[in-house]
């Protein structure tokens, strides 16, 4: 396949740009794109990891729990991709959820989410304690997004699909830490998405620009005092970047630049200047990114004088139905006798365990905690996220060969035990799947549909 090569006007300002260092960067482009992946330490297999992805890398030294894979590897299609040990992603774009440094009991938003890679990084650095809310503007990403949280295991988290400015609105200083991973004019995915060179311009940078500051600045008004703000792109264009940052400060003086540095190898680091700080895959073992971190010192002149506070799940959405919660006991009593979750909120027919939630009037959510099923006449059918979640619950685990796994997540009924009635999780490597329900010596499969689907469609592609 023939690569568009880098367009003229980007060659040009990379020579000005990065002077002696420009054919570096030109020669790295040549070279195959970094791929990684990240561990799940919510979710732990049996067996390390290695043992059943073979071309598992080196360790990718800004995040403890990345691993880099080879450009042909197929991990994305192994069983224990879909039950959530892992997370694909990008190495750099591994840095500015490590760099933010969430701790559990935290508010926190990212406010530009999908596909849900820093989200679900952010979310296993709060540990399941605290508020995690992951906003995106495009609901079919939106959708994507609440899908890999779920499938990571993540309970604490709302995903919403909302404007920023409506945020900014009904969130005033809401948050001790905030992500903007804004949209930008990719430049350091030329090399892992070369269809991107042929959708970038000479006023593309120009045009984002205006875009990122509107939404750092919303971000600003959610932020409370004290609190941390990262913001990143995938791309080189000092326009999009160090200029955007430098605009924020000049508006917002209670921001002050915060230092940090990354690791790279044999005893040397890269350090931000300035609170900012640029990953060139001619200096990583990655692509293309820019880093900034900014702490606020006081609330800001001119700032919402309102101030949001969490809520009671059930006060930001709906109280449970008596119905619902009397169905969902039932069904917990037969089938988690050692424990379950406690049913708080409903969202639409849902019955949710959710945590503390902002306002919601007027923001459309996806998402919110943990999803326990709904009301199905008198009994309960349990949702596929609280299978997801099943290591913190006592159900019934059936344990799967990996032939009899991958059956399962193409829908097919499996055989079971003459003694097993109702409702199991199957598992894969100690790792949960998804919910089966035993009779007749057959266990009906209960893998979402949809899902179904996705994994027939990525074993064609």
């Amino acid at each position: 396949m023939t690569v568009a090569p880098l367009p003229e006007a980007f060659i040009r300002r990379i020579k000005t740009q990065l002077g002696a260092d420009a054919e570096r960067y030109f020669n790295a482009m040549l070279q195959p794109p970094r791929r990684g992946l990240r561990l799940n330490p919510l979710k732990i297999p049996q067996a390390p990891l290695s043992d059943s992805i073979s071309e598992l890398g080196a360790l990718i030294l800004w995040e403890p729990d990345g691993r880099y894979l080879p450009l042909a590897s197929t991990a994305g299609a192994h069983p224990l991709h879909e039950a959530g040990a892992y997370y694909l992603q990008e190495p750099s774009a591994m840095l500015p959820a490590r760099v933010l440094n969430v701790k559990p009991g935290e508010t926190v938003l990212d406010l530009c989410a999908a596909p849900g890679g820093k989200s679900t990084q952010l979310a296993i650095a709060m540990a399941g304690q605290g508020t995690l809310i992951c906003n995106e503007i495009v609901p079919s990403r939106a959708r994507i997004l609440s899908r890999n949280l779920e499938r990571m295991g993540v309970v604490n988290a709302l995903a919403v699909t909302a404007d920023p400015q409506r945020l900014a609105e009904v969130w005033p200083l809401l948050f001790d830490a905030i992500l903007v991973d804004a949209p930008c004019s990719g430049e350091g995915m030329f090399r892992r998405h070369p269809e991107a060179r042929l959708e970038w311009d000479a006023e593309a940078p120009a045009r984002c620009a205006l875009r990122q500051r509107r939404i750092l600045e919303r971000a600003c008004a959610m932020l409370k005092p004290g609190g941390r703000l990262c913001y990143s792109t995938c791309t080189f264009s000092r326009e999009e970047n160090e200029d955007v940052v430098t605009a924020l400060l000049a508006a917002h003086p209670e921001l002050t630049p915060a230092t940090f540095s990354i690791p790279v190898g044999d005893g040397c680091v890269i350090a931000s200047h300035d609170g900012c700080l640029r990953l060139y895959p001619h200096d990583i073992e990655g692509e293309g990114h820019f880093t900034a971190l900014l702490r606020k010192t006081g609330p800001g002149s001119g700032q919402l004088s309102s101030t949001a506070s969490l809520l009671h799940p059930a006060q930001a959405l709906n109280a449970p139905e008596k119905a619902c919660v009397d169905a969902f006991s039932a069904f917990r009593d037969e089938t988690i006798p050692g424990g379950a979750p406690v049913a708080n909120a409903m969202l639409g027919e849902t019955l949710l365990c959710a945590p503390p939630l902002p306002p919601l009037a007027g923001i459309r959510v996806l998402r919110a905690g943990l999803a326990l099923g709904r009301r199905k006449g008198r009994v309960f059918g349990p949702d596929h996220a609280l299978a997801l979640a099943a290591p913190a619950f006592a159900f019934p685990l059936i344990p799967l060969t990996q032939t009899e796994t991958l059956a399962y997540q193409r829908g097919e009924t499996l055989p079971a035990s003459a003694n097993l009635r109702g409702y199991a999780v199957v598992t894969f490597a100690g790792l949960a799947l998804g919910f089966v329900k035993a009779g007749d010596e057959l266990l009906k499969n209960h893998y979402p549909k949809g899902l179904r689907r996705m994994l027939a469609d990525s074993a064609q592609r």
